[in-house]
């Protein structure tokens, strides 16, 4: 069996936070895992941000249900389905990801939860599982299933090496000069290939 494993946002939908620091003004929400390699350190820096703005996670949401998947995701995802499996491991949110899924034809999605208050102010989150994209991956393949694996971000560095086969989706600069040794591509068209190379040899 074959899966095709693929980041969430920067690969089929906008970064959800660069979205709401347009929306908001707060331009420091704009830093994503593509700056930050430490995840802890990125939320927790989100979160004081949120408190110190007051915004609460209907006013994200409202934001979230204003926006689209990237231009050809939707028929990327299609075409990719019908050739192979597809699961999105990612490091956003049920709470936020679900409008954006809905778009994309309902694929599958192992993500993180918020933890809010009453009033909807967003206090913590936690985690499906520590490192959980590289973690998915390993499970996948002591099931003796062949995994490709794809992303744009430092946070899916761990799950294309655990994949052994898989590849950068445009990355930024900084990430493709740094692993020069992983692919990178900047198309679907070119995501496609890759995926269908990764298909033929292991058929």
């Amino acid at each position: 069996m074959k899966l095709v494993c693929l980041d969430l946002e920067g690969v089929l939908i906008p970064e959800i936070w660069i979205a709401v620091a347009e929306a908001t003004g707060i331009q420091a929400l704009c830093r994503t895992t593509r700056d930050e390699p430490d995840y802890d350190t990125l939320m927790r820096f989100r979160l004081d941000l949120l408190k110190q703005y007051d915004l609460k996670l209907p006013d994200i949401t409202r934001v979230i249900s204003g926006m689209e998947p990237l231009e050809g995701a939707v028929k990327f995802v299609r075409v990719l389905r019908e050739r192979t499996q597809l699961i999105i491991l990612s490091d956003t949110y049920q709470e936020f990801a679900g409008p954006l899924i809905a778009k994309l034809g309902y694929p599958t999605l192992f993500c993180n939860s918020l933890i809010t208050s009453a009033d909807g102010s967003i206090t913590g989150y936690t985690l499906r599982q520590a490192n959980g994209k590289k973690h998915a991956v390993a499970a996948f393949k002591s099931l003796n299933i062949a995994v490709f694996a794809a992303g744009d971000s430092f946070n899916d560095l761990a799950m294309i090496a655990e994949a052994g086969n898989g590849c950068l989706f445009k990355a930024p600069r900084s990430i493709r000069e740094t692993y020069r040794q992983i692919p990178c591509v900047d198309s679907y068209a070119g995501l496609l290939d890759c995926i269908d190379g990764f298909l033929v040899e292991n058929a």
